[in-house]
């Protein structure tokens, strides 16, 4: 009898452990399924939504996938159909990687931007999206909102409100026009700092001729203010920030800080919503990465003589045209430019129908100061278009292709 009760008790151990070896066999295969199912939803996504979903759990991360496409948004009202689509086509034309267009405009644009960039060829459709949007301002200011400065300018400020599952953004005027591939500027994100959420060019790099420390009445960002002509957001950062300001102790975020601001300083601004920018980040300068003038070069750079020292090292990356300039004969070297790539057709050789014609219009500007710098307009261009040149244009090899476009 002994002998079968131990018998019996070394079969319940022995059946003990052998089901507890079973079940955590059958864990950790159940774990290990998971954990590849997860991983296929992930990588099944593509590299928008994934960087997308980093910067959801990660949100002060800046750097972006590395094939993940540039988001550029523009404001488009009144008379400026024609300057807008000839910033966009500069923006195409150099890009090797795919942009997505984010077109704020007024409701009687909508349909000359979305046929014109419907018409566009195949080949260079394929390279970006688009998305065209009302003009739209918080209702119960909205008038006073658009009536700030020029027409629609502010509603730049509303961008990170507006484009809220948007991480990152660059924003430009209309009177833009890149020499350097959008997706060179996009990658100054991976340069911020832990603080830093927006990026923007001095106002001016000679103090004598600086706008802001001689008339401003209104604080400002450093030595000479910032233009924001062009500027690069970490709009997840700027929709999560608190700011600092002198209207009072307690710190407010985006959507808080805008009307206050106005309603305190709008006797005292002459440049509309580039002056609240200017004095959100003298409270805050922490928030700022500032870029060099080669980046949004301007009449201010050379009407008086050459300032931009970068510039003059390394050639200009994005030009400004602000005041008009492309439209009167003031600054005929800045006029050369946006000519030339308005009327040069896409799939033409770039060297010989858009290259080699500029420097020849730029050679009959040497009569004015701008027009003596002109060579650092085509010094990044033509750059930019010898790694066009001539086996990809033929290929699009290494262009990235984005889907149809959306509205």
């Amino acid at each position: 009898m002994r002998c079968y009760l131990h018998a019996y008790l070394l079969c319940t151990v022995f059946t003990f452990f052998s089901l507890l070896y079973v079940y955590s066999q059958l864990a950790s295969t159940l774990e290990d399924r998971d954990e590849r199912s997860g991983g296929g939803r992930i990588s099944g996504r593509s590299s928008h939504d994934a960087g997308h979903a980093l910067s959801e759990k990660l949100s002060s991360a800046t750097k972006e996938p590395k094939n993940d496409r540039s988001h550029l948004a523009v404001v488009a009202c009144g008379a400026r159909l024609e300057e807008t689509l000839t910033m966009l086509k500069s923006a195409v034309l150099f890009s090797r990687k795919p942009v997505h267009f984010h077109i704020f405009a007024e409701d009687d644009l909508h349909d000359g931007f979305r046929n014109a960039l419907e018409m566009w060829p195949v080949a260079v459709r394929t390279t970006f999206t688009f998305t065209i949007y009302p003009i739209a301002f918080p209702e119960e200011n909205a008038i006073e909102w658009k009536k700030l400065f020029k027409p629609c300018a502010s509603q730049r400020l509303f961008l990170p409100l507006i484009l809220k599952q948007v991480d990152s953004l660059l924003y430009v005027d209309t009177d833009i026009i890149f020499l350097r591939p959008v997706e060179d500027i996009w990658g100054l994100l991976s340069q911020f700092n832990a603080s830093q959420l927006a990026a923007m060019a001095p106002e001016h790099e000679e103090p004598r001729i600086g706008w802001y420390n001689r008339f401003a009445r209104h604080p400002y960002y450093g030595k000479t203010g910032v233009n924001s002509g062009v500027m690069l957001m970490n709009m997840t950062r700027i929709r999560e920030k608190f700011f600092k300001s002198d209207m009072t102790a307690v710190t407010l975020q985006w959507g808080e800080i805008l009307m206050p601001l106005l309603q305190k300083y709008k006797l005292n601004i002459t440049w509309g919503d580039q002056d609240l920018l200017n004095i959100i980040f003298h409270h805050n300068p922490e928030n700022l990465y500032v870029f060099p003038c080669q980046w949004n070069y301007r009449p201010d750079h050379c009407i008086y003589g050459s300032n931009c020292q970068q510039a003059e090292e390394e050639g200009v990356f994005i030009l400004h045209g602000n005041r008009g300039v492309y439209h009167n004969d003031k600054q005929p070297a800045f006029r050369a430019v946006y000519e030339a790539i308005k009327q040069y057709s896409f799939g033409e050789d770039m060297e010989s129908s858009l290259l080699q014609p500029l420097e020849a219009a730029l050679q009959a500007t040497t009569h004015s100061y701008c027009g003596l710098s002109s060579h650092l307009f085509t010094k990044r261009l033509r750059e930019s278009v010898r790694l066009l040149q001539p086996e990809d244009i033929g290929s699009q090899a290494n262009i990235i292709p984005v889907p149809d476009a959306v509205d």
